[in-house]
């Protein structure tokens, strides 16, 4: 019988990472300019691998193979066959990210070998005073127009500008144009996808001394250029219960604010559900958990108790 698991963090060093990652999950690491950790992933040469107890260095890839709908849902492994369907990940900005833009699922498979594309989310941990980040078109340009905004460096005047705090959250699907920008802690849960079109960088050198590649035309058909309303995902926090924040096709992502114990039932999801701690502590089931830690509750789970041991707050994942 499968039991909730937990993985290694996989450090990413950046050249716009910066101080917090290691702290806010109490891990000690002399790497610097860690700007992400991906918390749970089945991207090819990057697979989670389990932290402890008897499946103890097995990745995620090997579980999914050898447990397939017991681990993720008969349905979800029907869809995404032996590779694990989210990608988690802690993000810390310590300077603005490059501008990007990622292909959806058909464009994605056209031109990276049946590869999915990446529809994703951002649920905000943390923010220092004045932090922000962009997120889609304020106004409408033409495919020809970004192209020459690229060009003479004016493109982040087109791009909408939010000034962001601890709890909010942006549904990013493929297509939208973004970037976090320093001072943001971000959660990010996402396709299982590493493909990323970089539009804009602002002339920046990478750790090794050289530009970093763009990927300006690339982009250019992958862009949704149509301008929206607001693009801030709206929800009305509530302690005690679970808030659901984003439902789409690839996962369905709940809030809880937790000070009391809360169960879940299971019976009748057919998937995986992935719970990620971003402030306190407390137990998922027998299992303790703490800031900046995830843990996957496998789908043959009837049910999963969230107990805090005082202020709690978890995001959970999981696929209709």
């Amino acid at each position: 019988m499968l039991y909730p698991l937990k993985f290694k963090p996989i450090f990413k060093t950046v050249v716009w990472g910066g101080e917090k990652i290691a702290p806010f999950k109490q891990v000690e690491t002399s790497q610097e300019h860690i700007g992400e950790s991906w918390e749970l992933s089945g991207v090819p040469g990057n697979e989670s691998v389990v932290a402890d107890g008897p499946l103890a260095g097995k990745t995620i890839a090997e579980l999914v193979k050898e447990y397939k709908g017991e681990l993720i849902g008969k349905h979800v492994y029907a869809s995404t066959g032996d590779e694990f369907p989210l990608l988690i990940k802690f993000i810390d900005a310590k300077s603005d990210l490059s501008i990007q833009v990622h292909p959806n699922d058909e464009l994605a498979a056209v031109r990276h070998n049946g590869s999915k594309g990446k529809t994703e989310m951002w649920y905000v941990v943390g923010a220092d005073e004045g932090a922000h980040l962009l997120a889609g078109l304020k106004e409408s340009i033409t495919p020809d127009e970004y192209a020459a905004r690229v060009e003479n460096g004016t493109i982040t005047e087109v791009l909408a500008n939010h000034p962001v705090h601890k709890g909010d959250v942006f549904f990013l699907p493929a297509g939208r144009i973004h970037a976090i920008c320093g001072g943001c802690f971000i959660a990010e849960i996402q396709q299982t996808s590493d493909i990323t079109y970089r539009i804009y960088d602002y002339g920046r050198l990478g750790l090794d001394g050289k530009p970093r590649q763009l990927h300006t035309e690339l982009a250019k058909d992958a862009i949704d250029y149509k301008v929206y309303p607001d693009y801030l995902t709206k929800y009305t926090p509530a302690k005690g219960k679970e808030v659901e924040v984003v439902d789409c096709k690839y996962f369905t992502t709940s809030v809880y604010e937790l000070d009391k114990p809360l169960a879940k039932d299971l019976s009748g999801v057919d998937s995986f559900l992935v719970v990620i701690c971003t402030s306190g502590k407390g137990k998922i089931n027998d299992i303790t958990i703490h800031q900046g830690e995830t843990v996957l509750i496998p789908a043959s789970a009837t049910e999963v108790s969230f107990i805090p041991d005082g202020p709690m707050t978890l995001l959970t994942s999981y696929i209709k």
